[in-house]
């Protein structure tokens, strides 16, 4: 397979590609993350993930890249069809994690592959169910793993995943930020 875009910083998502031998090389450019007020709740990471990979796109042909392959994600939370983002603060990431404690949500990446003039855009959807949580675990893991940078304020790859979490249904590795088997499935296709 041949070398792609991916158009993230997420640490998590880089891992999650070398983990699978992918050969890439990160490029980003920042875009607006605000999407139309109308737009279902499971259209919006694939909205933003179209707006990243758009606007990488834009920024490697003006350089004269322009037959690369462009990987671009977005994950949410969701609660009760509202959209969890990332904690402002502590506070925030303390107040969030009591809200999905002992609930269901559920955890959303939207991918959008470009390739040439192809587009291939899904969703992939992945329901999560914490156990009961107090207070004293949920500030230990926040002043611990200061999860501010985390949709949800968590990382299922981290401790709360491992002690918190009760099931997942769906795909692990989307909960991490990317649903990888199906992004390989993907670009197999592409280079067919």
């Amino acid at each position: 397979m041949q070398q792609i875009i991916l158009a993230s910083q997420s640490p998590r998502r880089k891992q999650l590609l070398e983990w699978a031998s992918v050969s890439f090389e990160v490029v980003t450019k920042t875009t607006d993350e605000t999407y139309p007020e109308e737009l279902p709740v499971n259209d919006i990471p694939v909205f933003i993930a179209r707006e990243k990979a758009l606007a990488v796109k834009k920024y490697l042909h003006d350089a004269t890249h322009a037959q690369e392959t462009i990987l671009a994600a977005d994950t949410v939370v969701v609660l009760n069809n509202e959209i969890i983002g990332k904690p402002k603060d502590r506070a925030d990431a303390i107040r969030i994690l009591s809200l999905l404690a002992n609930k269901t949500h559920h955890v959303i990446t939207g991918v959008v592959i470009l390739h040439h003039e192809k587009e291939i855009t899904f969703a992939e959807t992945t329901e999560v169910i914490f156990h009961p949580l107090t207070q004293e675990q949920i500030e230990f893991y926040v002043d611990e793993y200061k999860p501010y940078d985390k949709a949800g304020a968590y990382a299922i790859q981290e401790w709360i995943g491992l002690v918190g979490i009760s099931k997942i249904n769906g795909d692990f590795y989307n909960v991490m930020g990317l649903p990888v088997s199906k992004v390989l499935q993907a670009l197999k296709k592409l280079n067919n």
